[in-house]
C-alpha cells in the first residue's frame, strides 16, 4: 500500500502540472500552484440541546472522508444564539496527501452530479489568496451515507486550499481537476 499513488495525483504530475506551468509561464516547477488541504466541516447548532445529533455529526464525517472528525468549539459567546464559549457545536476533518486526493476525486466525479438540478459551483468562491470555499446542502449526496440510517439531513463546508497566489491560477488549477464550474 506505500506505493499507492491516487488518481488525480498521478494525473497531476503527468498533465496538470506541466500545463499549468506553460499557461501561466512560471520560472521554477514549485511555482506550479498544488493542492495543500482540504478542510470538510459541519456547524451543528441543534447540539446545544441534543448531544446525540453531534454524534451523528462525527460519524458522518468520518464515513465521507474516511478519516476520523473532530468536535469543535465555540469561540466565542454569541448571546442571541445561546451560545457560550467553549461549547462543542462542530466537527470538522482535515485532509492531506493520498486521503485529499481521493475526496477530491469522489467529490468531483461522484458527489455533485448526485446533486439535486445541478448546474454547477460558483465561480465567486475564492477567498483572494487562491482557496476556494464550497457549501452542500445535503451530506446524502455522498454515496457512503445511508441514507436509512442518518438522524437529520444536514449541510457540510469544503474549504479547498491550494498554494496558488491568484483566483484565476486557482481557478484554472481545479478546472482541470473537473471541478464543474457554473458557466
Amino acid at each position: 500500500m506505500s506505493n499507492y499513488v491516487p488518481r488525480l495525483k498521478k494525473i497531476y504530475n503527468e498533465q496538470i502540472a506541466p500545463e499549468l506551468f506553460k499557461e501561466f509561464n512560471y520560472k521554477s516547477p514549485m511555482q506550479t500552484p498544488r493542492l495543500e488541504k482540504i478542510v470538510v466541516s459541519m456547524g451543528v447548532g441543534e447540539a446545544l440541546q441534543n448531544k446525540k445529533l453531534l454524534d451523528a455529526a462525527i460519524d458522518t464525517l468520518t464515513q465521507i472522508t474516511g478519516q476520523k472528525a473532530v468536535k469543535t468549539r465555540a469561540r466565542k459567546s454569541i448571546a442571541n444564539f445561546k451560545i457560550r464559549e467553549g461549547q462543542e457545536i462542530g466537527a470538522k476533518v482535515t485532509l492531506r496527501g493520498a486521503m485529499m486526493y481521493e475526496f477530491l476525486d469522489r467529490l468531483v466525479n461522484v458527489a455533485l452530479p448526485r446533486v439535486k438540478d445541478f448546474r454547477g459551483v460558483s465561480q465567486n468562491a475564492f477567498d483572494g489568496h487562491g482557496d476556494y470555499s464550497l457549501g452542500i446542502q445535503e451530506q446524502i449526496i455522498f454515496p457512503e451515507i445511508d441514507f436509512d440510517k442518518i438522524e437529520k439531513v444536514a449541510g457540510l463546508n469544503i474549504v479547498i486550499v491550494t498554494t496558488a497566489k491568484t483566483d484565476a491560477e486557482a481557478k484554472a488549477f481545479l478546472s482541470k481537476f473537473g471541478m464543474p464550474f457554473r458557466k
